[in-house]
C-alpha cells in the first residue's frame, strides 16, 4: 500500500453552518473561531466559497470551481482561517455544488467559450445542452432567455448593443456581455468595405492586413466542426485574428474609425425599426438565440437547476467534467484544509451513486497523497500516474475487504419523504438532516387536537384543501408552466422509443407526454435511482404506485400507454432488444429521474407548501403538512434507524433552505396545544381587520388563506424582547417581503412569472394597516406572549434532543440565540457574533461565581434574551466533545415515561461500554403549566411521573450535566426509576450522566 493505514474519515462532534459572502469573509470567520471552539463546535460547515457571480449572497451561483471567491477573501486570508481552525483542532466541511453553474457572468469562461464556439467548443459537453432540440430553429444553438421583454421590442429599443473592444466584438445587454462568433465578424468588417478601400491605395500594407484578416475569418473552421484538428485550428486562428485586429486598429486610426462607425450603424437608431436589421441579422447567426425570459418555460434546450434560467446544469457524469470541476477542492482535501464535504442537490445528478463513488475514490487518493507528503514531489507525469494507479489499487483492495469503508466525511442534501430511506449503498455518511428536523418537530405537535385545527382552518378560509390533491395539481402546474420545455423534450424522447416497436408506434406524442405528466404528478418520492438494468425493489414500488395512481386519475387515457411508460421506466424490454435499444431506454429513465426531483420540489415545497396553511410549522422541506405531528415512539424509531444505518448523518433544526427559523416553528407548534384560543383569536382578528382589505377583481384582498398565513407568520416571527419595537420599518419590511414571496410561490393570486401588482399592493397595504392598528396589536400581543412563552420551552427541548440523538448535531449560524427568521433571503441576514461572544463570556464568568444550577434558574427567569439557549448548547456540546465516543458509538435506548404527565416527556439513553447517559426533555408544556404558567419544573408540575431505567438498580446516581445536581434512582414497583420532579427540578431539560 502507498500508506500502511488507509485514510480514516474525520467525524465531526458538532457542526456550525456559516454563510460566506461579501458581508461575511474569511477574516470574519477567523474572528469567531475561538468563540465556536468555546461553544463546543468541532467543525465549521461552510457555504460554497468558490468563485460565484459577482455580488452573490449564497454562493450557489458558481462560475469557477477552481478559484476562491475574491469577494470573500484572498488566498492568504483563507490560509489564516484554516490555520486558526488547525490551532483549535477544528475541522472544515465545505458545501460543494456539482450540479450546475451560473451562466449570467463573464467570469464563467467555459460558458463564454460555448457561446463563442457553439457545438465545437471544448466545453460544449460540459453543459447539459440539447444541440438537436425539437424546435429546429435551435439546431446547433442554445436558447438564452435573458431578455426582459420580447426580442424584437428589446432590439428596437436599443437595449442590445454591439461593442468592439481589445480586437474583439461582443454584444451587451445591460451588465451582460456575450461574445460574437468570429466568422460572423465578416458581416461587420465587410459592411461598407468600399469606403475603407477608397481611403487607401490598393497595395497599402494596412489595407492588405485588413483584407487578410477578412480572408482568415472566411477560412475559419465552423462551429459545427467535429474534426479535432480543425477545432484546434479554429481555436488557434481566432485568437491570432483577435491579436491582429487589435494591433491593426492601434496602427491605423482610419481602420479603427471605420470599425467604430460600422458598430454604430449596426446598433441602429431608436424609432427607426429598419435601422436594426443589420444587428438582427448578426444576432440570428450566433450560436445562441436571445429571447424573452418567459420563453424558457417551453423552448429552453439546456437543463437548468429547477426552473432558474441563470443556472445551467453540468454533465457531472462525464469523467472529464468531474476532473475539471473538482481540481481545487481535491487539492484542498489533499492539503488537509477541507476535512468534509456537503454535496448540494444530489438528486439533480444523472447518476448519484457513480458520482459519489468516484468522489470517495478521488478523496482516498488525495488523502493518501496528503498523508505521504508526496504530493509536491509528483511533478513528473509518469510518477504521478504511477502513484494514482497504486492508490486506486489500494482503494480497490480496501473496498474488497470492507465494502462499507468510506475514506472521507461526505453528507448529501437529499430530501426523504415519508417512509423513504437513503440508499444504503451510497458511500456517504448520511443526509444533511431534513428528515431529522421534521421528526423532531413532530413531537411538539399535540396530535389530540387535529380536529380542532382542521375545523379552525377550514372555517376561516371557507374551503377545504386536501394536501395530497394540492401537491398533485401544483406539480402538474409546474410541468405545464415553468418546466413544460423539459416535459416536451422527454415526451419526444419517449415517442422516439415507441416508434421503434410496431406494438407501440401508434401511441401519439400528445398522449405519451400526458402520461409522463400524470405519472410524475403522482410520484410518491423525489426520484428513483436506476443506473443499470437492475432496479432497486423500492424504486419498482415507487414506479408501480405512481403509474397505478395515474391510471385511476385518467380513465380517458389508454391504460396501454401507461403500461408502456411503466415498462420503459422498469427497463422491461424483450429478450430480443438490441444493446442500442437498451441504452436508449436507460438514458430515458435516467433523464426522467433527473426531472422528477425538480418537479416535486417546485410543486410541493415551493407551491403546495404555500397553499396548504393549516399549521405551517409542518410545512418544512422534507415534511408532510398533512401529517399532524408524530408520536414519541415514532421519533425513537427514526433515531434507532439512523443509528443502525447512518449514525454520523447530520441532524439539524435549521438550514439556509428552511422555510422558517427553528424557533419560529416551535412557536407555531404551540397553536396545536391551544386550538380553541387560536380559533377565537382568528375570528376576532379577522373582524377587526376586515375593513382593511381592498377589493381586487371583485374579491377582498388579501384572500382568507393568505390572511391565515399572515397571522401564523406574525405569531412565529414576533420579536421576543419586550424592549424591541415590532412596529419598526425593518420588521414591517421583512413581513411584507415574506408575504409577497409566499403568495407568489402559492401561484393563486400572483406568481413569479406573472406578478399581480394590484393584489400584492392590497396585501402589503393590509399588512401595514394591521400592524398600525392599536386595538389589534393589544389583543395580538397577549396571544403572542403565550405562544412565545411555551415556544421557548419547546426550543430548549429541541436543542437538547438534537445534541443527544444519533448523528452529528448541526447548528445554523446565529441559532444559539432565539432565531426568528423566515425563508431566504430573510434567514441569510448578517449575524451579530459580538453579542454572542460577549454573552457566552458572561455566562462562563457567572457560572464560575454561582454554579450551574443557580445560573440556569436565573437564565430561565430571564429567558427572553436567549441566554438559556446559548448556555444549554454550551454545556451540551462541550460534554459531547469530552465524551464523543459515547455519542458516536453508544447504543440508542428509548426510555418509558409513566405517570400522570407521561405524555409530556421524551427521553432516551445512550450506552457505550460502562458509560450511560440519559437525555430527557419536556414537551406540550401548555398542558403542564397553563397559558402563562411558571417554568415546567418541580413536583407541582410533574406529580408522580417517572422515567424507568430497565438496566438500573435502586440507588444508582446520576449527575445533571446542565445544572450540576445529582439524583438517585428509586424503586417504583416495576423497576428502578428517576422521578421527573427531580430530573426537571431546575430546568425542563436534562442531560444525566451515570455516576459509578
Amino acid at each position: 500500500m502507498v500508506n500502511e493505514n488507509p485514510p480514516a474519515a474525520r467525524i465531526p462532534v458538532a457542526t456550525y453552518r456559516l454563510q460566506f459572502n461579501r458581508q461575511f469573509s474569511f477574516a470574519a470567520a477567523q474572528e469567531i473561531v475561538p468563540y465556536l471552539n468555546d461553544l463546543g463546535v468541532s467543525d465549521i460547515y461552510a457555504s460554497s466559497y468558490l468563485t460565484a457571480k459577482e455580488g452573490s449572497m449564497h454562493g450557489y451561483d458558481v462560475v469557477d470551481q477552481n478559484r476562491l471567491n475574491w469577494e470573500i477573501g484572498t488566498g492568504e486570508a483563507y490560509a489564516e482561517l484554516i490555520g486558526d481552525l488547525d490551532k483549535f483542532g477544528m475541522g472544515h466541511i465545505l458545501d460543494f455544488v456539482p450540479n450546475h453553474m451560473c451562466i449570467e457572468s463573464r467570469e464563467n469562461a467555459w460558458w463564454m467559450d460555448v457561446l463563442e464556439n457553439g457545438p465545437c467548443s471544448n466545453y460544449a459537453n460540459f453543459f447539459d445542452i440539447n444541440w438537436q432540440p425539437v424546435k429546429k430553429e435551435l439546431t446547433n444553438k442554445v436558447l438564452l432567455p435573458l431578455l426582459g421583454d420580447q426580442y424584437g421590442k428589446v432590439l428596437e429599443n436599443g437595449e442590445l448593443r454591439l461593442v468592439f473592444e481589445e480586437g474583439s466584438f461582443s454584444v451587451t445587454y445591460y451588465e451582460t456581455r456575450l461574445p460574437v462568433e468570429p466568422t460572423t465578424w465578416l458581416q461587420i468588417l465587410r459592411h461598407r468595405l468600399d469606403v475603407i478601400e477608397a481611403a487607401f491605395s490598393a497595395d497599402a500594407p494596412l489595407l492588405q492586413e485588413l483584407l487578410s484578416i477578412i480572408t482568415a475569418l472566411q477560412h475559419l473552421p465552423t462551429t459545427t466542426e467535429h474534426d479535432p484538428e480543425k477545432i484546434a485550428e479554429r481555436y488557434r486562428e481566432k485568437e491570432v485574428v483577435k491579436k491582429r485586429l487589435l494591433l491593426l486598429c492601434g496602427q491605423s486610426v482610419e481602420i479603427l474609425n471605420f470599425i467604430t462607425e460600422n458598430v454604430a450603424i449596426f446598433n441602429g437608431s431608436k424609432g427607426e425599426p429598419a435601422s436594426f436589421d443589420l444587428l438582427d441579422q448578426l444576432l440570428c447567426r450566433q450560436v445562441y438565440r436571445l429571447s424573452f425570459w418567459k420563453v424558457a418555460t417551453e423552448e429552453i434546450n439546456y437543463r437548468r437547476f429547477f426552473d432558474i434560467n441563470a443556472l445551467s446544469a453540468i454533465r457531472m457524469e462525464d469523467p472529464i467534467v468531474f476532473r475539471e470541476t473538482h481540481a481545487l477542492v481535491l487539492r484542498l482535501i489533499q492539503e488537509g484544509k477541507v476535512t468534509g464535504l456537503r454535496i448540494d442537490h444530489v438528486d439533480g445528478l444523472y447518476d448519484p451513486l457513480t458520482y459519489l463513488e468516484r468522489l470517495q475514490r478521488n478523496c482516498f487518493i488525495q488523502c493518501c497523497l496528503g498523508q505521504s507528503g508526496a504530493g509536491p514531489e509528483l511533478a513528473d507525469a509518469g510518477t504521478a500516474a504511477d502513484w494514482i494507479k497504486r492508490c486506486n489499487d489500494d482503494y480497490n483492495g480496501v473496498i474488497a475487504e470492507n465494502p462499507s469503508y468510506k475514506p472521507f466525511f461526505i453528507v448529501c442534501e437529499k430530501i426523504l419523504l415519508k417512509g423513504e430511506q437513503l440508499p444504503e449503498e451510497w458511500p456517504v455518511f448520511g443526509t444533511t438532516g431534513y428528515d431529522y428536523l421534521n421528526y423532531l418537530n413532530g413531537i411538539f405537535i399535540d396530535q389530540e387536537n387535529l380536529k380542532w385545527l382542521d375545523r379552525s382552518y377550514t372555517r376561516f378560509i371557507r374551503q377545504t384543501i386536501n394536501f395530497a390533491e394540492a401537491v398533485y395539481e401544483k406539480k402538474k402546474l409546474v410541468m405545464q408552466v415553468s418546466m413544460s420545455g423539459e416535459i416536451n423534450t422527454l415526451g419526444h424522447y419517449l415517442n422516439n422509443i415507441s416508434e421503434k416497436n410496431r406494438l407501440t408506434r401508434d401511441f401519439t406524442l400528445i398522449s405519451l407526454t400526458r402520461a409522463i405528466i400524470e405519472v410524475i404528478a403522482c410520484f410518491p418520492v423525489y426520484r428513483t435511482y436506476a443506473n443499470s438494468s437492475i432496479i432497486r425493489e423500492k424504486d419498482v414500488q415507487y414506479i408501480e404506485t405512481a403509474v397505478a395512481k395515474a391510471k385511476r386519475r385518467n380513465p380517458a387515457i389508454s391504460t396501454f400507454i401507461f403500461d408502456f411508460l411503466r415498462d420503459v421506466l422498469l427497463l422491461r424490454q424483450g429478450e430480443n432488444a438490441s444493446e442500442g435499444d437498451r441504452l436508449e431506454w436507460l438514458d430515458f429513465v435516467m433523464k426522467f429521474q433527473q426531472l422528477t426531483g425538480p418537479v416535486t420540489a417546485k410543486g410541493m415545497e415551493d407551491t403546495a407548501f404555500y397553499v396548504y396553511n393549516r399549521l405551517v410549522s409542518l410545512n418544512e422541506v422534507g415534511g408532510a403538512p398533512d401529517r399532524f405531528g408524530i408520536s414519541v415512539d415514532a421519533f425513537h424509531s427514526q433515531n434507532a434507524d439512523r443509528f443502525r444505518t447512518f449514525p454520523h448523518a447530520l441532524v439539524t433544526t435549521a438550514t439556509h433552505d428552511s422555510k422558517r427559523g427553528e424557533d419560529v416553528r416551535t412557536r407555531i407548534d404551540v397553536l396545536s396545544e391551544v386550538p380553541e384560543k387560536w380559533q377565537k383569536s382568528l375570528v376576532k382578528w379577522s373582524r377587526l381587520n376586515k375593513r382593511k382589505k381592498t377589493m381586487v377583481d371583485g374579491q377582498p384582498a388579501p384572500g382568507r388563506n393568505d390572511e391565515y398565513l399572515l397571522y401564523q407568520t406574525l405569531v412565529g416571527a414576533w420579536p421576543v424582547e419586550e424592549a424591541s419595537n415590532p412596529f419598526s420599518p425593518g420588521f414591517h419590511a421583512r413581513i411584507r417581503e415574506y408575504m409577497v414571496k409566499a403568495t407568489r410561490e402559492a401561484k393563486v393570486h400572483t406568481s413569479w412569472i406573472n406578478p399581480n401588482g394590484t393584489y400584492e399592493k392590497a396585501l402589503t397595504d393590509f399588512i401595514d394597516a394591521v400592524l398600525g392598528d392599536a386595538a389589534f396589536l393589544r389583543d395580538f400581543r397577549a396571544f403572542a406572549a403565550l405562544v412565545s412563552h411555551h415556544g421557548m420551552f419547546n426550543s430548549l427541548s429541541q436543542v437538547l434532543l438534537k445534541i443527544g440523538s444519533p448523528g452529528i448535531p448541526d447548528f445554523y449560524q446565529g441559532t444559539e440565540l432565539w432565531e426568528l427568521s423566515l425563508v431566504d433571503p430573510d434567514n441569510r441576514r448578517p449575524v451579530d457574533f459580538r453579542i454572542r461572544r460577549e454573552m457566552l463570556s458572561r455566562l462562563k464568568e457567572r457560572e464560575a461565581q454561582v454554579g450551574a444550577g443557580p445560573l440556569v434558574r436565573e437564565l430561565l427567569a430571564a429567558k427572553e434574551d436567549g441566554g438559556i439557549k446559548l448556555y444549554l448548547i454550551y454545556r451540551g456540546l462541550n460534554y459531547r466533545r469530552a465524551e464523543r465516543r459515547l455519542f458516536e458509538n453508544g447504543d440508542y435506548l428509548p426510555l418509558e415515561v409513566q405517570g400522570e404527565k407521561s405524555r409530556h416527556g421524551c427521553a432516551f439513553a445512550r450506552r457505550w461500554e460502562r458509560k450511560i447517559l440519559i437525555i430527557a426533555a419536556s414537551r406540550l408544556t401548555v398542558g403542564l403549566v397553563g397559558d402563562l404558567g411558571p417554568v415546567p419544573v418541580g413536583r407541582d408540575v410533574w406529580k408522580d411521573t417517572a422515567l424507568f431505567l430497565p438496566w438500573e438498580e435502586q440507588g444508582a446516581k446520576y449527575r445533571n450535566i446542565v445544572t450540576g445536581g445529582t439524583i438517585a434512582g428509586a424503586d417504583r414497583g416495576m423497576g428502578t426509576a428517576l422521578e421527573l420532579a427531580e430530573v426537571f427540578s431546575d430546568a425542563p431539560v436534562a442531560i444525566l450522566e451515570r455516576l459509578h
